[in-house]
Parts: C-alpha cells; structure tokens; sequence
C-alpha cells in the first residue's frame, strides 16, 4: 500500500506533518513517539535520521541529532527499530537525512530495506538535481519510494516547474532560505505561498520551517495542503524520560489542532 498517494486521494488539506529524531530523547522512543503521534491524530510522520552534519536543520534539531547519535541510532539501529513498524503505524512515514551516509551504507541496500518495511519517502535536502535524475531516481522508482524535494522563496519558477515534475509525494515549501526552527515574517510567507498555490503545480505542497503552533499552522494552511512542524516538537521531547513521551506527544499535536 502507498500509505502517502492514499492519504492525499483522502484528504488533501489541513495535512500535519511533525517532525521527530530517530532515537530521540532516548534510544528506543522511537517506536513509542511515532504510535502517539498517530494516536493523537497527525498525518504524516517524518522521522529524522540522525547526521553529523546536518546541514538544513537548526540549533533545535542539531542538539537532537547530536544526542541520538550518542545514544547509539544509525541506520542499521533504525532499521533494526522499524523492521515491524506497519503492524502498528498505518500513516506515511516520511524519513529524512543526508545523502552521506546512505552512499555509505549502501544507495539501493537502503531503498531495498526501507521498502521491504513500508517506509514511502524520502527528504535528503543536500542530493543534486542532476545526480538523482542520472543515478538516483532510477533506484527510488524500482522500490516505488517518493523523493521529496524542498523549494524556497528563492527558487526560480522554472527550477519550482522541473522539480515539480521530477517529484512524486509532495513538494516541501521551505518558508525562508534559514534553517528550521528560524523566526518567519509570515506576511512573506504567505505571498510565497500563494505564489506556489497559482502555479497550479503537480505535487501537494507542505509548508515548513517556522510553523511551531496552531497560530503558524492555522496562518499557512489555507495556502497549502497542510505544514510541517518540527523543531518546535523537537523541543518539547528534550530531556523527556520514556514515560513522559507519550503524554508530551499528545498534549503537543492536541495544542496543534483541537
């Protein structure tokens, strides 16, 4: 099943995608945050794979990244972790990294693998336009796995219409040319995004960088297919136990939308 093409034929607006660190606050929360994000009634999952250099991500996400890496994740852990993950998750999961350390693990070991557990796309902001569509996209296309591309409001039209094209899943409308987690003037974001809303492009389009709570979420969904929020959920886990998890997830993704 294509968890993500079926959610978007369902509903197509109003989508919440949070953001949360494999192996973050503690090695094996992982599993746990991701059943309580669905409990409490979030769309998308995109689970962030933990990298040295991660060059996208703010402060928030850095320390997070930096923490998990310490409590031991890497890619063969994450898998490890996620080889039953759609016995219990039946939203798309969305995972997020850097193209390093998939090359060294192995470009189609790890499509292979995250295809054989359901996983339907991928965001790797750093791979090239033209070496994905030379070398990658081939592979991503044998095991049926969405490449998400980020665009921002320093993207020309024309560059915006070939990834828009090249793309499958959703486009990931960056809302400022910062990192995450960054202070927006939302009276830009929201000409961008309407900009993006008259190209009549191809792809769904999530918002995100900036969007921390149901006043940001609420101001950029009527211009979009939903946002994306990481950072600010990031935060929230920070220095939480295995038992707390559970209940700052819920209350979190309830401040967002009831």
């Amino acid at each position: 099943m294509r968890y993500l093409s079926k959610l978007f034929a369902e509903k197509n607006r109003n989508i919440l995608n949070v953001y949360v660190t494999a192996g973050y606050p503690n090695l094996n929360d992982t599993l746990p945050i991701m059943s309580a994000l669905q409990a409490a009634g979030v769309d998308i999952i995109e689970l962030g794979m933990p990298y040295s250099d991660p060059l996208a991500d703010g402060t928030t996400i850095q320390q997070s990244s930096s923490i998990a890496l310490q409590n031991g994740i890497g890619i063969v852990i994450l898998i490890q972790q996620l080889q039953n993950v759609r016995t219990e998750i039946n939203i798309p999961i969305v995972l997020m990294g850097y193209l390093n350390p998939l090359i060294q693990y192995g470009f189609e070991k790890f499509c292979k693998a995250i295809s054989e557990i359901g996983i339907d796309a991928l965001i790797i902001p750093d791979i090239p336009i033209y070496e994905y569509e030379q070398v990658y996209k081939p592979i991503l296309d044998q095991y049926s796995i969405d490449l998400i591309f980020l665009v921002t409001p320093q993207t020309t039209e024309s560059r915006i219409r070939k990834i828009d094209a090249l793309s499958s899943g959703f486009l990931y409308a960056v809302t400022s040319s910062s990192t995450t987690g960054s202070e927006q003037d939302f009276n830009q974001v929201v000409a961008y995004l309407q900009r993006l809303q008259h190209m009549q492009l191809n792809n769904p389009i999530l918002a995100g960088f900036g969007i921390k709570d149901k006043t940001t979420f609420n101001t950029v969904i009527p211009y979009c297919n939903g946002a994306i929020i990481g950072s600010a959920f990031v935060k929230i886990l920070t220095n939480k136990t295995s038992q707390e998890v559970e209940v700052v997830t819920k209350n979190f993704v309830a401040s967002i939308i009831e």
